[in-house]
């Protein structure tokens, strides 16, 4: 199964609920060489989802010494595509290192 790194609103139940159908059970772990920055959300439905308006997003720092705090997810592939559906232009979809040494998917600022 495909890991899932998330920092933000996929960690909320609610927003779980909403994209999955069910909660998900995770671990800790830190994503390192990044810094968190806040995305201004437009996106009716995301909106009504989360709640919020402005939403954590990732981007590369350059210095491995950064860590972003955050839990990695077990998700089926068709969860990991309702992600994608869930998240809004402004994030891709990349794979990544975790501290852990695990690799996982995640979502950082699109260019």
């Amino acid at each position: 199964m495909p890991l899932l790194f998330s920092y933000g609103t996929l960690r909320d139940p609610a927003v779980q609920q909403a994209n999955f159908g069910r909660l998900l059970a995770g671990r800790e772990d830190a994503l390192p060489g990044y810094r968190v920055e806040l995305v201004k959300i437009t996106d009716p439905d995301v909106l009504a989802v989360s709640g919020q308006d402005h939403h954590p997003i990732v981007t590369p720092s350059g210095d491995l010494a950064d860590q972003v705090p955050g839990t990695v997810f077990e998700v089926s592939d068709e969860e990991l595509a309702a992600a994608d559906l869930y998240e809004v232009d402004d994030y891709r979809r990349v794979l990544v290192q975790l501290a852990s040494g695990d690799h996982a998917w995640v979502y950082v600022q699109a260019a």
